[in-house]
Parts: structure tokens; sequence; C-alpha cells
């Protein structure tokens, strides 16, 4: 029987989603890890890195500061966006820090450690890799698209991404904690340009493969143009494990609630429409599906509830670490 302790959550993915979710998860008694995607080349994170070579820092601070206990005014300053004339304008305050932090210490990762303290940051952050990663996708006329910030505008529907450069090493603090969590959360965020980008960090995704600890997936609320148009939640699925090497997922966590009229039309201006839960097909790939009102509006979008998502994640999760330590 293994010691009680505080249960381990490892949560993959990047873009908006992940820190909503975080938000809602920090406040439950478990040790979180985010393994937070590298891939981002667009805005400020993207002129960061190529100006800088240092890895892009956009999805690593929206998390730190999701993560955070600080006063509310040091988070806004942390994620305050300059609107200037000038260099400064479009840049976060948060991503200028981290950027600073990499240059005095020599390392993102030990940059990323040192600003976790200053923000008081309720468990750990890690980049999928310590280095920049170019992210391509083949689309299926056999063009392919290079840079995660160009792909969903192409116009094309994607076959398949990819990663360059073909070295890219995990960091072991993102492999220990993968072996050691007792649950392994995917998503919510975009498919091909904020979870697989993770997924295909070499060894990181074999290491998920191989984990014992439940694999939950979180489907999005609504699908993307240029990414997703037309997916169903298994359609997410199966995309998933067309890239990988087994299928890994024991749950997969989808919104049953209605989408209000008002805000489909919204997002419909988007070409995205609600993600249709196709249940039999969940079932014929070997998913439990649980689904829960867990859409929520927030200044005009439209978000997974974090108190409503944590809550259903942490009695999942409750429940796996009771069967595990009674083994």
């Amino acid at each position: 029987m293994r010691e009680l302790g505080q249960p381990r959550i490892v949560i993959i993915g990047g873009g908006t989603g992940l820190p909503v979710l975080l938000r809602g998860l920090k406040q439950y008694p478990v040790d979180i890890t985010a393994i937070v995607t590298v891939a981002d080349d667009g805005g400020s994170s993207g002129r960061l890195r190529d100006d800088l070579q240092i890895p892009p820092p956009g999805d690593i601070r929206n998390v730190l500061a999701a993560l955070s206990d600080v006063e509310p005014l040091v988070e806004e300053m942390f994620q305050h966006r300059f609107k200037t004339s000038n260099e400064l304008s479009g840049h976060s305050l948060g991503n200028l820090i981290l950027a600073a932090m990499t240059s005095i210490t020599g390392n993102f990762v030990h940059a990323i450690q040192e600003m976790s303290k200053v923000l008081n940051v309720r468990g750990k952050v890690l980049p999928a890799a310590n280095q920049s990663v170019v992210l391509h996708a083949e689309m299926e006329d056999g063009t392919v698209v290079s840079g995660e910030s160009k792909i969903p505008y192409s116009g094309k529907k994607i076959k398949k991404v990819f990663l360059t450069p073909e070295i890219i090493t995990p960091l072991p603090e993102s492999i220990q904690a993968i072996r050691q969590a007792d649950l392994i959360i995917i998503g919510p965020g975009s498919l091909y340009t904020s979870i697989l980008p993770n997924l295909l960090v070499p060894r990181l995704g074999e290491e998920v493969c191989r984990s014992r600890a439940k694999k939950v997936y979180i489907c999005n609320l609504m699908t993307q143009a240029g990414e997703t148009h037309g997916y169903t939640a298994s359609d997410h699925v199966k995309a998933i494990y067309d890239h990988m090497s087994c299928a890994f997922m024991d749950t997969i966590l989808v919104n049953d609630k209605e989408i209000p009229e008002d805000i489909q039309l919204r997002y419909n201006e988007e070409l995205a429409d609600p993600v249709d839960y196709d249940l039999e097909r969940i079932f014929e790939l070997g998913l439990e599906v649980v689904h829960a009102d867990i859409a929520i509006q927030e200044n005009g979008a439209l978000r997974h509830d974090p108190k409503k998502v944590a809550k259903i994640l942490y009695n999942l999760l409750l429940s796996e670490t009771k069967q595990r330590y009674e083994a």
C-alpha cells in the first residue's frame, strides 16, 4: 500500500483553456504540475522568441498567473499588456519579466522557477521542452504550413502535425511528474496547436501512454475554424490517437448543456459550432463518458466553468486514488 499524501495531478495543454481550469483546481488539496506548450510563435511571445532566442513565454505566463497566490493588483500588473505606439506595444509585462529572468539566470526553466517563487505559485509549471519548437501541419492536399500561428489560417484541412527540430528533449521533471501522477488531464485547448505540440515532444507522449494514472480528456466546448471544423468529440480523441503510439485515454469530460442561441450565432461568425458528443463512437473507443453542464459565459466568450470542472476532476481523482492506495 502506497503512503497516503497529496494526490498528484499532471495537466498538459496551453492556450486560454489551461489557465481557466487551473484557477479551479488550485482550490483543492492536490499537487499540481502543468506541462505547457512552447510552440507559440505569434504576438508578444513570438517577437520575444525571435528577438531573444528564448522559448515563447506567453502560455507559461498565463499559467503562472492562474496558479499564483498574490494580491490581485500584482497579478494584474504581471498580466498587463502595453498599448503604446513604440516597441513595447503588444508586450505583456509578465512576458518581459520572464525574458529578463531568462537572461539573468541563463535558463528558461530557472526563470520560471524564480518567477514561481515571486508569485507564490501553487504547483509546478514546466515547459514541454527547454527550447523553442516549431509546429508544422501537413494538410490533406499534401502542402505543409509552418508556424503555430499560421496553421489555423491556412484554409485547409489538417492531416497531421509534427515538430522540429528533430531532437527535442523533455525536462526530467516532466517525465518524473508523469510517472508519479495519479491523474493526467489533457486539455482543454486547441487540439492541433495547444495539446498535440506537448504530446509530440519525444518521450512525453510515450510516458503518458505508459503511465498507470487515470487519464482524462476535457473536450472543447466549440469547434475551431482552421483546426477542428465539423469535429465531434470522438473526432478530437481519434485525432490525438492518430498522432500517438497508443490509445491511452480512460475518460472524456463533455458539456451536455445546450449553448444559448445568441452565443451560437456569435461563434457561427467565426465558423465555430458546439462540439457534438457522439456517445456511440466514444464508447467504441473504450472511453468512460462524464457529461455535465460545464460551460459558462465570460466577457462574451464561452469557457469551461473552472469550479464545476475542478469539482468533477477532484471527485474522479479521489475515486482513483482510493482504488490505487487500497490495491
